[in-house]
């Protein structure tokens, strides 16, 4: 699409976008307001678009290839997707090792201490990391640099992927920092609902582990992340997109020669069973003495990626609390007062993940946050949404879509997804139609699926001497204090 076409499209949906920043604005609930004006001319068009597509390969270890290219700049970025390293494959009693084997690649390889490699890296002008974040089924490595030198960082980032040795020094550090972040992390009201929220909706599923502990950290050894990465970073799982200044046939036949001795094995990924939504409302409390404010997140498993309900979902939770111009944020923030903000999300990966919202509400307020959340909930489910509104919020969904297309590392990642879930070639082609597609009638289908107030998963984070009478109106309560432990009802 060239840029004079995509500047047409851009100011004819700029009126029905709301961009993220503002989302992230703190202005006081008695200055803001959002107005809907409706003066700003919206084409009625829909957008057509046909995104390039990757060229891919299959390397003889089993790699998948995908390469975009893109000469407008002489920059290069690529990530490995490696499916079956995340941690929803560890063992129950080494949470964050899959992350812990993905911090390390950096810190030695067989040739190279920590130091060298950071030393090459910034001569290079290359950015080499790793990550696996918990609820993942993938360990993701991600590389960038200019296209001058790409064989110099191209085998760097190859010696960290395939060579690391994990010493026990780097180890012994990263550790001490780990600790760290964990104390921090539980000083967090917002991880606190999340880590409780979780274990609520997944149950025995590993996706309700969010944070590694204390235990867990002293339990991973060396020789775990020797045989984590030995037995998990196998190429027949893994996708290698590729976008930039490069030649499809030239870098293919890199990589054949740089990756030969990355070896095929025998692992297929297999997820465990998936997390079925709780039958019965329950509320959790997390203890914070002295708080000032109340973290709730509300909830229950959805869908997973593929399941044909995505996109009506993806509407209608951009209605229920997508955004500043959402329903919760006009209700709680705009009209009550009670918050700088609340939202919904839904995470839709290769198992089922929930749908939620929520917020920080002044403690005061907790009892009346509560009761709007669930009279948001009922309406979306008991009334057809008005044409006008389901039209502005299909818009923005498909304004923004439009502006990522100007990004190469967006149109990568949707290509690598395309094929990660196995969507036909124009599967992205045909989004923004599939988006404006969506009726009144089909969110109503799915807020009464998927948005239930009846096995609502309720967490609210704060201090329980002022709020636990008001919670206990909404369903059976648990209490957790600041560190995961049941403390009462």
């Amino acid at each position: 699409m060239n840029s004079g076409k995509f500047f047409l499209i851009f100011l004819t949906l700029m009126a029905a976008v709301v961009g993220p920043a503002s989302a992230q604005e703190s202005h006081s609930a008695d200055t803001s307001k959002v107005e809907r004006k409706n003066r700003a001319p919206v084409s009625k068009d829909v957008l057509k678009v046909t995104l390039p597509r990757a060229t891919e390969a299959t390397l003889s270890n089993g790699l998948t290839v995908l390469v975009m290219e893109n000469h407008r700049l002489p920059m290069i970025s690529l990530q490995y997707n490696i499916s079956g390293a995340g941690p929803i494959f560890e063992p129950s009693n080494t949470a964050g090792l899959a992350n812990i084997t993905a911090q390390m690649l950096r810190e030695g390889t067989k040739t190279k201490t920590s130091v060298q490699i950071a030393e090459q890296a910034a001569q290079l002008g290359a950015e080499i990391s790793a990550s696996a974040g918990f609820g993942s089924s993938s360990t993701i490595v991600n590389a960038s640099g200019l296209s001058d030198n790409l064989d110099q960082w191209l085998a760097l980032t190859n010696d960290v992927l395939l060579n690391p040795t994990f010493p026990a020094d780097e180890l012994s550090r990263l550790k001490q920092r780990l600790k760290a972040q964990l104390r921090q992390q539980r000083a967090n009201p917002n991880f606190l609902s999340n880590e409780r929220f979780s274990r609520a909706v997944y149950g025995a599923h590993p996706a309700a582990v969010v944070a590694a502990t204390n235990e867990s950290i002293d339990a991973i050894t060396s020789e775990m992340l020797t045989k984590w990465h030995q037995d998990r970073y196998a190429p027949q799982n893994a996708i290698l997109g590729i976008t930039g200044d490069v030649k499809a046939a030239e870098i293919v036949q890199k990589l054949e020669k740089a990756l030969a001795a990355w070896k095929k094995t025998d692992l297929k990924e297999v997820l465990p069973p998936n997390a079925r939504a709780a039958a019965s409302k329950k509320v959790l409390l997390v203890d914070r003495p002295g708080s000032v404010q109340t973290t709730v997140v509300l909830g229950n498993i959805a869908i997973d990626r593929r399941d044909p309900d995505y996109i009506a979902l993806t509407v209608a939770n951009h209605i229920l609390g997508g955004g500043p111009a959402a329903r919760l944020f006009l209700n709680l923030r705009e009209e009550k007062g009670y918050t700088y903000g609340v939202y919904s999300s839904f995470t839709a990966l290769k198992y089922p993940g929930p749908w939620r919202a929520g917020g920080d509400v002044r403690t005061e307020v907790t009892e009346g946050a509560i009761t709007e959340f669930l009279k948001e909930f009922q309406r979306i489910r008991d009334e057809k949404v008005p044409a006008s509104e389901l039209e502005e919020a299909k818009r923005a969904i498909v304004a923004g879509f439009a502006l990522s297309l100007e990004r190469p590392t967006e149109l990568l990642g949707y290509a690598i997804v395309r094929k990660i879930y196995g969507f036909p070639p124009d599967y992205w082609d045909t989004y923004p139609s599939q988006v404006m597609a969506v009726t009144a009638d089909d969110i109503q289908r799915v807020a009464r699926k998927y948005i239930n107030p009846d096995n609502l998963q309720v967490v609210a984070v704060g201090d329980v001497s002022k709020i636990k009478g008001t919670m206990e109106k909404y369903g059976p309560v648990e209490i957790y204090d600041a560190e995961g432990k049941r403390i009462g009802n």
